[in-house]
């Protein structure tokens, strides 16, 4: 895997390069970051790479269904292991463990499909919403209100990133906003054609926004926070092909909260209007004392 030399992308593209070191056993790198845990979408992209290393590339993955069990350490190598779980004639699954420091932090489930004819096809309409053209980037968006961008920002520089409706920053403009939200979003320079680095871009990215469905109605989306919040699980369907440096739009919802937990669900379409992956996640959401 490789990408433009030095970009934010090929960053990612390397971070999603696994090192082979043994049969089903993988070691994905953990940047140092200033931060208390790995991102989430950091652990579930690199072991859905892992997975589909074990798997024949005319399988393309069809869902996933992880868990995060143990925040992990950034800067710390994570080793993934693969189990074989099956291989039948039209679908393969794997179980992948990510474990840092002897302890196991995360958990996915992969289902790989060989395509086949369908005999019908529907899906939701994508919603009307202001071109990507049409509305800034959230790096400019929020720099001109923060001027200091937080120190997480580094995670979203291999994504140009663009809220459809403003963001909103006093409680005043947080009266009555209802629990969704919607994103254009494509990585910030082209990526090789193997599908798989599109899929796993993607995989990265869709946990970079999905719980802001959850928070927008009680704290602006960026600035200081006065709640804290951890990813519990993470469930993806890939429908059809796309690629992830062209605009695809992420649409996100909470139909609850409740229990100090929050749960938003996801519908990615590419800028052709058709409805390319959906996304499900459960937080853990604690009020900072």
């Amino acid at each position: 895997m490789s990408a433009d030399v030095g970009s934010p992308v090929d960053n990612l593209v390397d971070l999603l390069d696994l090192e082979q070191i043994e049969v089903n056993i993988f070691r994905g790198r953990s940047p140092e970051e200033s931060l208390q845990r790995v991102f989430g979408g950091q652990v579930a992209g690199q072991a859905l790479v892992a997975a589909s290393r074990t798997v024949d590339p005319d399988r393309p993955v069809h869902s996933l269904h992880a868990y995060f069990l143990r925040p992990g350490t950034p800067g710390v190598p994570i080793v993934y292991q693969v189990d074989r779980i099956r291989d039948g004639r039209s679908f393969t699954t794997r179980r992948v463990l990510g474990v840092q420091q002897g302890k196991t932090i995360f958990a996915l489930t992969a289902d790989f499909h060989l395509p086949e004819e369908t005999p019908f096809e529907h899906q939701t309409a994508m919603p009307d919403v202001p071109a990507p053209e049409d509305v800034p980037s959230a790096l400019d968006e929020v720099g001109s209100v923060l001027g200091e961008l937080p120190p997480f920002i580094s995670r979203r520089q291999p994504f140009d990133l663009r809220y459809v409706e403003r963001l909103r920053w006093t409680e005043e403009e947080l009266k009555g906003v209802e629990p969704r939200s919607a994103v254009w979003l494509r990585t910030n320079g082209t990526l090789p054609d193997d599908p798989l680095i599109h899929t796993c871009a993607v995989t990265y990215a869709s946990d970079m926004t999905l719980l802001d469905a959850v928070r927008v109605p009680v704290e602006p989306l960026w600035g200081k926070r006065h709640f804290d919040m951890a990813s519990l699980d993470h469930a993806m369907w890939f429908h059809r092909p796309f690629r992830a440096d062209e605009w695809l739009l992420y649409q996100q919802e909470s139909p609850v909260a409740v229990g100090g937990r929050g749960l938003a669900r996801g519908q990615i379409f590419d800028r052709q209007g058709r409805l390319v992956v959906s996304v499900m996640q459960e937080g853990l959401f604690r009020r900072i004392a």
